[in-house]
């Protein structure tokens, strides 16, 4: 028999996960109504004449498949660059005592505090003069979201994977020295599988900042159409005269489904890996 709290906890949980999903529900709703219900003064919460004309105005934006591939391109090279790095740096600060890594520490917290919109026109100028030095990451490039999504992801990544490194025992790593694997082999084909869970939760998590990302795509990539992400592509149906809110629910619900089709499979495994951080 259930214990009373117990029922309460689950009752609120639900409760919680509903006003949660409903912004969502109501995001596919507007994406599927017709543009005469999207208008209505007296909106309602169903719709009995569903349409796919807002989803048609969406895919048929000139290059909306190149919006979406620089998307797909930044988001990827932002989380194998962000997985790589920070699982490199979290095994160096867990397993070697160097002076400073206290400090270094302190500093990856620090850099979690300091507010995204507060940086943007300092990081507007320094991506100019990255650009005389190396083009392909200066102003109008993807390569400076790329620099900039790195800049912001990696210290939360590299805290996050510290406690999946320092969990692994120390034991294990003597005893395949003893076997004859060197420190790579043991990082690479030991270590590396262990931390697997807190590599997918980081993974994801670096995933969905990087594709969502709309302020530094706005800031950055100026003049460069081709060069433009699909958080852009959206705004094109941002109208001064009128909003076309079904086209914008339509493509906003279709910038997450790849982010629903990759949390699907990797749901096990990242829910085992935020337990993981929380305990490390």
């Amino acid at each position: 028999m259930k214990r009373p709290g117990r029922t309460v906890a689950e009752i609120a949980t639900v409760l919680i996960a509903l006003v949660v999903a409903f912004p969502l529900y109501w995001m596919v709703l507007s994406a599927l109504k017709p543009t005469s219900e999207v208008l209505s003064t007296a909106p309602r919460p169903w719709t009995f004449a569903p349409s796919l004309e807002s989803f048609t105005k969406v895919l048929t934006v000139e290059n909306f498949g190149r919006y979406f591939l620089n998307s797909v391109v930044v988001a990827l090279v932002v989380v194998v660059v962000a997985l790589l790095c920070s699982f490199l740096a979290a095994t160096a600060l867990t397993r070697f005592r160097f002076k400073g890594r206290t400090t270094m520490l302190v500093m990856l917290l620090i850099a979690q505090l300091v507010p995204v919109e507060a940086l943007t026109v300092p990081l507007f100028f320094l991506m100019r003069q990255v650009g005389d030095v190396a083009p392909a990451f200066g102003l109008n490039q993807l390569g400076s979201l790329m620099l900039v999504h790195l800049a912001f992801g990696l210290p939360f990544a590299i805290w996050m994977l510290r406690g999946f490194v320092a969990a692994v025992p120390v034991e294990l790593e003597e005893a395949a020295t003893l076997d004859g694997a060197s420190r790579f082999r043991f990082t690479w084909q030991v270590l590396f599988p262990l931390v697997a869970p807190g590599l997918v939760a980081t993974s994801v998590l670096s995933f969905i900042h990087a594709w969502n990302d709309f302020l530094f795509a706005k800031t950055f990539i100026i003049s460069a159409e081709e060069n433009q992400t699909l958080p852009l592509a959206i705004l094109t149906f941002f109208k001064p005269d009128q909003n076309d809110w079904g086209a914008i629910m339509a493509g906003s619900t279709l910038m997450t489904i790849p982010v629903l089709i990759f949390f699907i499979f990797v749901q096990r495994r990242l829910v085992s890996g935020l337990a993981g951080a929380v305990k490390g």
